[in-house]
């Protein structure tokens, strides 16, 4: 007979604690939406009570939002550095694809009333869960202009923003990954044409 068979479970604390909550949130919201997430639905998924819930979170939208923070820190982007500014916009799109479309669905397609609720907006959200950082792609451009493939301010914040842009709304209107073959038309059929552009206006 097992020495731990009468043990009663060891109680979650700190940051375990908190990874489990925010676990069986997104697991209420992607399978329920925000429409139909409840905080008894999470509370019974993580086996335990509203009141531990409600001490971290003041309601249904804060834990909603977290949730959201959570799933993006569990699996990052890695920032490429593959020597051209057209390989690290292709490598980053790449990983976008495979790994964040699920969670761009989720966004639209999941979250309902929450923009109603929270007076907020798909553009707030994104910087809500961007953290007040840079973007990877900034880091991308920086790089670049260190290379001496663009000038400083050649690439405008729109600009910028266009491949992943791109990206999110074919993602959105297909609800599946891109082919490789339109992550690469994005890049050398839209992206970099307007970056030369901005460059030769420049001159």
């Amino acid at each position: 007979m097992s020495l731990n068979a009468d043990e009663a479970p060891q109680r979650r604390r700190g940051a375990a604690l908190e990874n489990a909550l925010l676990a069986a949130a997104w697991d209420e919201l992607t399978e329920r939406g925000y429409d139909e997430f409840t905080v008894d639905g999470v509370a019974a998924r993580a086996s335990t009570s509203r009141a531990v819930l409600y001490r971290r979170w003041p309601g249904k939208p804060e834990l909603v939002r977290a949730a959201l923070v959570a799933a993006i820190n569990a699996d990052p982007l890695i920032v490429p550095d593959t020597g051209s500014l057209r390989g690290d916009v292709l490598n980053l799109l790449r990983q976008a694809n495979t790994r964040r479309g699920h969670l761009a669905v989720t966004v639209v397609t999941r979250l309902g009333a929450f923009y109603r609720d929270t007076g907020t907006s798909i553009a707030d959200l994104r910087d809500t869960l961007a953290g007040g950082r840079g973007t990877t792609m900034d880091d991308l451009l920086a790089r670049a202009v260190a290379r001496g493939e663009i000038e400083p301010g050649q690439i405008t914040g729109r600009l910028a923003q266009l491949p992943a842009d791109l990206l999110r709304h074919d993602v959105l209107f297909s609800l599946a990954p891109l082919t490789d073959d339109a992550i690469e038309e994005i890049v050398d059929g839209v992206f970099l044409p307007l970056v030369r552009l901005g460059g030769a206006h420049r001159d």
